[in-house]
């Protein structure tokens, strides 16, 4: 394979750059939080893409000089392939060489372990903040499921006062916590030039403390942190146990908020649900707002494939395919922005148009892990409560129309979200033939066009099944 950046990212099948550059960003996140901000500066940062094999499935990685090539394959080449098949599948190894066309000057960083001086300029305080331009509020989409939380993040960082201090966001995995964490940041910044802002994990505020203990320098350490006009804290829960970082947090906490400066933590779980954290710290965070995220619901999901979608070009995906997405991915934000990437690099590699079926071979593990046993029988009790009905009529032979739209309405829900055949499906409904389950489903599909209120029942109910 030649490498060379004219070739960038190009294949014969034709241009993967947006989902490679995508699955490159979030790599590159994900490398800048385990490694640190030094380190990631010094050897990382500088790492390009380069050509993509589709035949081989290799990627080259440019480095300014083969020294740097040489020390990154050591160092980071195991773990970079492992978070390209893991983020993006289609790219199965990964080559890390010079540039050929490119300038090489001496590392910009040198480490304890390289014998040798780095150069002043490239030395830069590892806590400060390097934010990831695409996590923003602009690019945040908002639902009820973590309005809250976005509103206050805004309002922390754009108000010039505030009635909280701290803002605690907790929420699981992949729903936004770090997003809202990178937009509070940069929206301070533009807002206040001259501010000083410190962002790092609970786990490099230990990290870095017991260094700065061991070097006798806890001095420097408190000053950097408490001088800090927005103290930005992620996952809070990794200080779970450690008693002498949890004293220093505390204290941290206090000085910050005392001097009316801005403090903003995230975690997993709420206040009262961290084990192993102090009483004080808890009492202490329970004192500003406490925002939750919680999981996104069908229409959020649907938003944020709209959103992918605007910023992935050339992907044309049908409407149905959306919903499909919507209705099957419903773990993370995270997985199912990967699950895009994932099914536009595999559309524009093989050629093929997207459309369900498509969508089930290429997500086929992940489509089985979020897969949640949605019963015949949950619908049936549900379109009952809802439309106030005995859950008996559902099987009865009555066709009162106050009856019978919602048993069509229950047998749409039956063939949209579970995996039952339409025989099977007439059969729980008393015993009805396969076509009177196909009539009431093209019937419910032709009437919520047309009903708005129909439509929104549909979408009620299939939000309260899946959550």
């Amino acid at each position: 394979m030649q490498g060379s950046r004219e070739n960038l990212c190009v294949t014969d099948a034709g241009t993967v750059a947006a989902p490679l550059e995508a699955a490159w960003d979030s790599i590159r996140l994900g490398l800048r939080r385990d490694c640190g901000a030094r380190t990631f500066d010094g050897w990382l940062k500088p790492a390009e893409l380069g050509a993509f094999d589709g035949d081989s499935g290799e990627l080259e990685i440019f480095m300014p000089s083969q020294f740097m090539a040489d020390w990154v394959e050591s160092h980071f080449g195991d773990r970079l392939r492992l978070a390209w098949r893991t983020s993006l599948p289609i790219v199965q190894d990964v080559k890390i060489v010079a540039a050929p066309d490119g300038p090489r000057p001496a590392p910009l960083l040198i480490l304890e372990e390289i014998p040798a001086a780095a150069p002043a300029e490239a030395v830069r305080d590892p806590s400060a903040p390097n934010f990831d331009k695409r996590y923003r509020f602009e690019t945040f989409v908002v639902g009820k499921a973590n309005e809250v939380a976005a509103t206050a993040a805004r309002t922390l960082a754009t108000a010039d006062s505030v009635s909280f201090n701290p803002l605690f966001i907790h929420g699981g995995t992949g729903r936004g916590k770090t997003h809202l964490l990178h937009a509070i940041g940069q929206s301070f910044m533009e807002r206040r030039p001259n501010a000083r802002v410190v962002s790092m994990s609970a786990e490099k505020f230990m990290v870095e403390f017991i260094r700065a203990l061991k070097e006798n320098d806890t001095i420097g350490f408190k000053s950097r942190l408490r001088s800090a006009d927005l103290l930005l804290i992620d996952d809070v829960q990794f200080i779970a146990g450690k008693d002498s970082t949890q004293e220093e947090f505390f204290h941290t906490m206090n000085e910050i908020i005392t001097a009316g400066r801005r403090l903003v933590i995230t975690s997993d779980r709420a206040p009262q649900d961290l084990d192993g954290i102090a009483p004080r710290i808890l009492s202490r965070l329970s004192w500003g707002l406490v925002a939750d995220i919680n999981p996104a619901d069908y229409e959020l999901r649907l938003n944020i494939i709209d959103a992918k979608l605007a910023v992935l070009p050339g992907v044309e995906m049908p409407r149905g395919v959306v919903e499909f997405l919507a209705r099957r991915i419903t773990s993370s934000i995270r997985e199912l922005e990967g699950a895009l990437n994932r099914i536009a690099a595999y559309a524009m590699m093989t050629g093929r148009a997207i459309d369900v079926a498509f969508v089930e071979e290429v997500l086929a593990n992940v489509l089985r892990a979020n897969q949640r046993r949605i019963s015949i029988d949950e619908i049936q009790t549900q379109v009952a409560e809802h439309y106030r009905i005995r859950k008996a009529e559902m099987t009865s032979a009555r066709r009162a129309r106050e009856v019978a739209r919602p048993r069509q309405v229950a047998m749409y829900l039956s063939k949209q979200l579970t995996p039952k055949s339409l025989p099977d499906i007439g059969r729980r409904f008393g015993g009805r033939d396969h076509t009177t389950v196909i009539h009431a489903v093209k019937q419910i599909e032709r009437l919520r066009a047309a009903d708005s209120e129909l439509d929104a029942d549909i979408r009620l109910l299939t939000r309260q099944l899946e959550g």
